[in-house]
């Protein structure tokens, strides 16, 4: 049982047993309450289980047919597959991007007999959910508690990422615009592929799209949890409270979804709090902290790509920013860091999964795409970086 436990949650069992080693070294005291960013571990919470709740509602489902529907030619309908990662991520963060888009994708790319495109697609679509998400403070778990731990304006936050996100977005529509040919396509109205068991007939029922389409939406849920994002985002702007904001998210699932209670990841939760906890601890180690505080001087950019690589960009995140004030540098060594490895961001192994569950799954070839297309976004990425200078933690 514990070695299932841990293949399934290898981050978190690391991080729980670095934070209780990290105790024997500073005793537990008053001040470890002080560790804890409670408002972060709120604002995940609420905006996971919201999140949860617009997926039921069949919102996105329905946005990714009616667009891809639409689509002549593998081209077009490519990089409509790619960019719903991109920008939805901004907003359902990377993880719940690629968890709803990428088995539509192998869906329709079987439908349309592009099976032969699929890797190439999907890689485009992790990359593009990894870049998409940095744009917004909620977009990805390390951006949310680096705007909060650093006290960054949502001004101050677009300034550093924004132009990084333009140019990730016109490097990802070149690749889909040069590498997809512009052969036309045309959907089947078999019944639908099950693309996360690799079962069922490939195809689009003609009953999921249209107006017929519009049955899926459940709007009494669309209503409910589009309120409660509202809600968080007023957390995120600091125009209200957290506790007000968890207060009714917590009371308006209970007593409309109670199920919902219980659909946020409650192991990334647990993961943040080993993190904070250690984190704190070395802190207060003078020995350590001089020795972290030194090897960042001058280089938190290049620390934080090459710490998300080994660790992921999360707890990379959490791990440095206890040791360095250079907040812009450090926000984007993680979030571009996010490339490379597909440990550098977890979101990538959720893709990776997806596609490794189809029944024609590659995976040498899969990782040999995945890791020349990560390469070679976090080289041009970082080259420009550090072009841009004006980062004195580069």
């Amino acid at each position: 049982m514990m070695k299932n436990f841990f293949r399934k949650e290898p981050v978190l069992v690391i991080a729980a047993a670095a934070a209780v080693i990290s105790c024997f070294f500073v005793l537990p005291d008053g001040r470890y309450a002080g560790y804890i960013d409670f408002k972060t571990l709120a604002l995940l919470y609420c905006l996971m289980t919201v999140v949860a709740g617009l997926r039921d509602a069949g919102l996105f489902e329905l946005l990714s047919r009616k667009l891809c529907m639409g689509a002549g030619n593998l081209r077009l309908l490519g990089l409509l597959l790619v960019l719903l990662c991109f920008f939805s991520s901004m907003l359902v963060t990377n993880d719940v991007a690629l968890l709803t888009f990428v088995p539509f994708a192998i869906m329709v790319l079987a439908a349309v007999g592009q099976e032969k495109r699929m890797i190439f697609i999907i890689v485009l679509q992790t990359v593009a959910a990894n870049l998409g998400s940095m744009l917004t403070p909620i977009g990805n778990p390390q951006n949310l508690y680096l705007y909060s731990h650093y006290g960054y304006s949502l001004t101050a936050f677009l300034r550093v990422i924004a132009p990084y996100w333009c140019l990730s977005l016109v490097l990802i529509a070149g690749l889909c615009v040069s590498f997809l040919p512009a052969v036309p396509v045309t959907f089947t109205t078999e019944e639908k592929y099950d693309a996360s068991q690799g079962v069922g007939k490939p195809g689009i029922r003609s009953n999921t799209c249209g107006e017929a389409g519009g049955n899926m939406l459940k709007k009494d849920r669309l209503i409910l949890y589009t309120i409660l994002f509202a809600v968080c985002l007023l957390v995120v702007m600091r125009l209200l409270p957290w506790p007000v904001m968890l207060a009714l998210t917590v009371a308006a699932l209970a007593f409309f979804h109670r199920e919902n209670l219980f659909k946020a990841d409650f192991m990334l939760l647990l993961t943040f709090i080993a993190f904070f906890v250690f984190s704190g601890n070395l802190a207060r180690i003078s020995a350590v902290d001089r020795f972290l505080r030194t090897i960042l001087e001058g280089r938190v950019y290049l620390t934080g790509v090459l710490a998300s690589q080994a660790i992921s960009n999360v707890p990379a995140a959490l791990l440095l920013s206890g040791f360095t004030n250079q907040a812009d540098a450090l926000l984007l060594g993680v979030n571009i860091g996010g490339l490379g490895t597909p440990v550098a961001s977890l979101a990538s192994l959720i893709s990776m999964k997806l596609y490794f569950r189809t029944p024609s799954a590659r995976s040498g070839r899969y990782m040999l795409i995945f890791t020349v297309v990560n390469a070679a976004f976090l080289l041009v990425l970082s080259l420009v970086v550090y072009m841009a200078g004006g980062l004195g933690g580069i």
